[in-house]
């Protein structure tokens, strides 16, 4: 007698009918974002110099979104915390990140270009551009949270 022929899986027909997703904010239709075409803004919570390009989402609301930041030479983000996990990707240049709530130069690790990094939230850290200028692009699920783990590095505080 012959073996039965094996049944249709179900994962594979349910995939045939199945209707897509809701799209996320800047994801309803296909697009390409070029290096040359990034938009580069000052951002409140960065010290001056440094950049911020939105590049998919909206990181002021719940949502995936991807940000890339551009840090000129020497400078430093002091001591901070993010309340959402974070996912880094080194872009171009070498980035510097240290973990603790004190900025320590000693605790600084380099980092080139493709590395991938995974922040947890709350993770209080600090970054510096000691090489040169670097850009770093973070993949998270917003609304973007930063605290600085004292207030007066806060370019917002307006007491710098």
């Amino acid at each position: 007698m012959p073996a039965a022929s094996p049944a249709p899986h179900a994962q594979e027909s349910e995939h045939a009918t199945a209707q897509p997703a809701a799209h996320q904010t800047g994801q309803e239709q296909f697009r390409v974002l070029r290096a040359e075409d990034v938009a580069w803004q000052a951002f409140a919570a960065f010290p001056a110099g440094a950049k911020l390009a939105v590049l998919v989402g909206d990181p002021t609301k719940p949502g995936p979104y991807v940000v890339r930041m551009k840090v000129p030479h020497s400078l430093k983000l002091m001591p901070h915390t993010h309340r959402e996990d974070r996912v880094y990707t080194v872009i171009s240049g070498v980035f510097y990140i240290g973990l603790g709530e004190e900025f320590d130069e000693g605790k600084l690790t380099p980092h080139a270009p493709g590395t991938v990094l995974v922040l947890p939230a709350g993770q209080a850290h600090f970054h510096c551009a000691k090489s040169g200028e670097y850009v770093s692009q973070v993949s998270a699920i917003g609304p973007l949270g930063l605290t600085y783990v004292d207030p007066s590095n806060d370019p917002r505080s307006g007491s710098r």
